[in-house]
């Protein structure tokens, strides 16, 4: 846990060149955020070569140009810590790998002020998780959606933070989810290169901009069912609502997803008999190197009940 401020002397990829000074500092320093960058921007933590302060976040980065990035020690978490139940896959000293369930909320936001995984994880871990994120995302590495279930990893430590925050920069996580999909894909195998960004037409959500941010899914489908399919989705990136809007792209919406999904009537017939009120997609494989002791660990999680029941009741 971060117990001082942290400094990052860092220096503008040449291929960053001309990009937003927010934009390019993230490209450098994979453990903060835009946003949070954007903040210590605004808020004068960011010093240029001639240790004047820069407070433009639009302000043109230049290739080679070299920043000094001051990162305050977190305030006191006002998360409550909340006693939770987890289901922890791994722990010790220096991170933790938990099966989400679907339903419980990464961290806090407006809408979810408490009653989430950063809520658990401070009770389960006393205190003890990575200040990186920020007051309201300590140890929180990555996220998935609230209604996805599966894998995640979290950091207790900075070090292990800042490890995972750079495999996962280099897309060198290997997280594989399983989701059920209305039709067959055709190909039964592929993959999936298109651009996501926020939609212009409805801000809430993700959509193939050409001028967003590359993200590459792979998919294999696992097993043809009743006018679906289950299917893997290896992720080579890991953009906001990536599989969701990919598989959405190919006329295969995942069922039960009430943002991207466009629900046959057969389908929404069964997902209400069940009483199936999500996206059918579960995070089923993280693989990672150890951040700190170097060695590999993979981790796999079955099917949830509610997916399991689902993918029964479409079985040919």
């Amino acid at each position: 846990m971060i117990r001082g401020d942290s400094t990052f002397n860092v220096a503008i990829a040449e291929a960053a060149d001309g990009w937003r000074l927010d934009r390019a500092l993230a490209d450098a320093v994979p453990t903060l955020s835009r946003e949070r960058l954007k903040a210590l921007i605004s808020s004068g933590k960011v010093l240029g070569e001639d240790g004047s302060a820069v407070r433009d976040p639009a302000k043109k980065a230049v290739g080679g140009q070299a920043f000094t990035v001051s990162v305050p020690a977190p305030a006191p978490a006002h998360n409550e810590p909340q006693d939770i139940a987890l289901e922890i896959v791994f722990e010790d000293d220096h991170l933790l790998v938990i099966d989400k369930p679907a339903g419980l909320v990464v961290h806090p936001a407006a809408g979810n002020p408490d009653g989430t995984l950063v809520n658990a994880l401070l009770h389960h871990c006393a205190g003890r998780l990575s200040g990186i994120g920020g007051v309201a995302r300590p140890g929180i590495v990555h996220r998935i959606d609230k209604d996805t279930s599966g894998l995640m990893v979290v950091a207790k430590t900075d070090r292990a933070h800042e490890g995972l925050a750079k495999q996962f920069a280099v897309h060198s996580i290997d997280r594989r989810y399983k989701a059920i999909v209305a039709g067959r894909p055709n190909p039964m195998a592929g993959s999936i290169d298109t651009p996501l960004a926020r939609s212009p037409v409805n801000r809430k959500k993700v959509a193939i901009v050409q001028s967003g941010k590359r993200a590459v899914t792979h998919y294999r489908t696992i097993r043809p069912l009743r006018e679906a399919a289950l299917v893997e989705c290896r992720l080579e990136t890991g953009r906001t609502h990536q599989v969701r809007v990919h598989m959405t792209s190919i006329g295969n919406p995942l069922l039960g997803d009430p943002v991207y999904g466009r629900t046959k009537v057969a389908h929404r017939q069964l997902l209400e008999t069940l009483r199936f009120r999500r996206q059918a997609l579960h995070a089923a494989h993280l693989g990672f190197i150890h951040p700190v002791k170097s060695n590999a660990l993979s981790f796999d999680s079955e099917l949830p009940a509610d997916m399991q029941e689902l993918f029964t009741s479409l079985i040919v």
